[in-house]
């Protein structure tokens, strides 16, 4: 039974890995659900070993059993097997060789086409689809999806690391997987089992108090604690022989240079290309 408990020995060791030992926050309740949501960690190398026959199905389960708003089930899941398929997916991620290596590639779709059917047959008007509130809920409803078959994944032993840059080229993508008009692949997903070099260790996060506020929200300790996490990730940087030492560096080069895009600064432009119209 996985049923809520008071801390055990092993929760101030989860919680030293995922914020450092400078920001462990208060120890409270705990159960193997929540073990396993803190030892999460992105994996970028996977053995060839297959994936359970079912394992597919039963994340898929796992996906739609995500709350979704007003229960418009936005999302649509592609897996991806095919070596050829995976190697193009891979070259559009800047040649991101865990997709090619991962027997289990999901695209999460954020899926307006099926409503729009919908709305032809019943000859009505959807006037509230071409508004960004319907597709921000859609696509947050494709976030909800993909991160319960994450949970899910993981609690089978398997590893994952998320995609983002399948939004490079999205109509490229759109055309390999045959989306129709109003679909657009918002992340891809990589499955499978962790090589031993890829398993890697838990990435610190910033303290709490830098990102939990009660009342109203208060900065007032923003650059103390930014300080404090940057520590943390400077030791985990050297420890995994990373370029970026610390938090404030890895910001800097995401968001300063247009570079870091790498062709997403066109998503609006791909999106009216793909079908769909945003007010």
């Amino acid at each position: 039974m996985d049923s809520l408990t008071p801390a055990r020995p092993d929760t101030r060791a989860a919680l030293l890995k995922r914020y450092g030992a400078a920001a462990i926050p208060e120890v409270g309740p705990w159960n193997d659900t929540i073990a396993g949501l803190l030892a999460h960690r992105s994996v970028r190398g996977y053995k060839p070993d297959p994936v359970p026959p079912g394992t597919l199905e039963t994340l898929v389960a796992a996906a739609q059993s995500a709350a979704t708003s007003s229960n418009m089930q936005w999302t649509s899941v592609i897996a991806v097997t095919d070596p050829a398929k995976k190697k193009t997916l891979a070259e559009i991620a800047g040649n991101q060789k865990h997709i090619e290596q991962c027997p289990l590639y999901l695209c999460f779709v954020t899926d307006m086409a099926r409503n729009v059917a919908i709305g032809r047959a019943e000859k009505t008007e959807f006037q509230v689809m071409p508004w960004l509130e319907t597709f921000l809920v859609a696509s947050i409803d494709v976030a909800l999806a993909a991160q319960n078959a994450v949970v899910a994944a993981e609690s089978l032993g398997l590893s994952t690391v998320y995609i983002g840059a399948m939004r490079n080229d999205p109509e490229r993508v759109a055309k390999l997987l045959g989306l129709p008009p109003q679909c657009f692949t918002l992340f891809g997903l990589c499955v499978g089992y962790a090589t031993e070099q890829a398993a890697g260790e838990v990435k610190p996060r910033l303290p709490q108090a830098a990102m939990l506020h009660h009342e109203r929200y208060d900065a007032s300790k923003a650059e103390a604690l930014r300080q404090v996490h940057d520590g943390a990730m400077k030791e985990f940087s050297a420890r995994n022989e990373l370029q970026a030492g610390t938090w404030t560096q890895r910001v800097l080069n995401r968001l300063g240079p247009m570079a870091s895009m790498n062709g997403r600064e066109r998503l609006a432009a791909a999106l009216a290309a793909l079908g769909f119209t945003i007010k």
